[in-house]
């Protein structure tokens, strides 16, 4: 069963471990030696030099002791979304946060230890099982960057769990948004603010003019949309030449993305024609959607545990990404498994030690219930 201080162990040894994306090593090398400790065979891909990183994609694996049940695969990621050099953990009412000016990192050191904690328990009960597959992504936080070089075809998988969202511990993400992104440049022209201004262009006039009216924010239930960075301008007395802004629309509904995305470049197409401006726009898609049937084997097995817990197995739509989308995308069904891990991405990010346990007590018996 869980051993809960060598899983709470676990989880703070790693949150120490300063893993910024694209200089995970530390972290990598740091669990490679754990689980040689256990036993597991792993390898390391090469994806560090493909992506321009230091870390690589650390895969192992623990050979079935029965051979019919499914090829799975449980997976969490080792960047974080900032660094957390100099972090001081602390509890309070069963509750780890950061101490220090830094996040804790349970974003995905929370869905790590557990994983890892439920194959440590898996090898000592000596329960039967399948082959279990490990999958530890580098670069997740800049763009699921290790998981799109992670060669997935080689590995042979059924299916897996995904370790990382947030609560309630029990229930899992089976349905996610597609995420497009737009790269937009406007080319004004540069004059004399003072002198004559009317020889210019302002593109941050023309951005407005595109921007103001637009339809952002939560759009429907199923798409929202924003825009996240703005740039441009030299000084006060030059009319700006160049604007270059960066957003995002996202949705689980193909046609209102497509919808969407429509209206965003049309006014700023038809803004730069109205002032005599250069527009240029890069639009890709970032990640495709997912929806994963209740009734499929990796919805069935992943509630089956939950329920048997006493958790409630609910099953949740989000229009955040993960590393499950790639890995859908190539084929392997994957769903979200719901960790405690809480306010990510701020110097907020909290994990509470129940579910911490409970996160590793529902892997384990998933692992259990695909044996059966």
């Amino acid at each position: 069963m869980i051993n809960e201080d060598r899983l709470v162990k676990l989880f703070k040894e790693l949150c120490l471990i300063n893993s910024p994306a694209l200089n995970e090593g530390d972290c990598v090398a740091y669990v490679k030696e754990y689980l040689e400790g256990l036993g597991l065979e792993f390898k390391e891909d090469s994806t560090g030099s493909k992506i321009g990183g230091k870390a690589n994609n650390l895969i192992a694996w623990k050979p079935g002791s029965v051979w019919t049940p499914p090829r799975i695969f449980l997976y969490a990621h080792f960047a974080t979304v900032e660094p957390t050099e100099g972090l001081i953990i602390g509890e309070r009412d069963g509750v780890f946060f950061s101490e220090s000016d830094t996040i804790l990192g349970a974003d995905d050191k929370g869905g790590m230890a557990p994983a890892i904690e439920a194959i440590h328990a898996l090898i000592e009960s000596g329960e039967p099982h399948g082959d279990i597959c490990l999958l530890l992504s580098v670069a997740e936080e800049i763009g699921l960057k290790g998981a799109e070089a992670l060669d997935l075809e080689e590995l042979n998988l059924d299916f897996g769990y995904v370790l990382d969202t947030g609560p309630p511990v029990g229930s899992f993400v089976t349905k996610t948004a597609t995420h497009d992104k737009l790269d937009i440049t406007i080319v004004g022209k540069p004059a004399h603010s003072g002198k004559d201004p009317e020889k210019g262009i302002n593109a941050i006039q023309v951005a407005a003019t595109a921007i103001q009216g637009m339809s952002l924010g939560r759009i429907s239930p199923e798409t929202t949309a924003n825009f996240g960075i703005i740039q441009g301008g030299t000084a006060t007395n030059v009319v700006c030449p160049s604007v270059s802004i960066k957003a995002e629309a996202r949705s689980t509904s193909l046609a209102e993305l497509d919808k969407q995305v429509d209206h965003m470049i049309s006014r700023f197409e038809n803004a730069a024609r109205e002032w005599g401006a250069e527009v240029r726009i890069d639009h890709h898609r970032h990640y495709v959607a997912y929806s994963i049937d209740e009734a499929s084997p990796v919805v069935q097995i992943a509630q089956k545990a939950s329920a048997s817990l006493g958790l409630e197995p609910t099953l949740r739509t989000t229009l955040g990404g993960s590393d499950a989308n790639i890995y859908n995308a190539k084929g392997v069904p994957c769903i979200v498994v719901a960790t405690g891990m809480d306010k990510i991405h701020t110097h907020d990010e909290c994990i509470s030690r129940k579910d911490l346990v409970d996160t590793a007590r529902l892997t384990y018996q998933i692992l259990l219930e695909a044996a059966r």
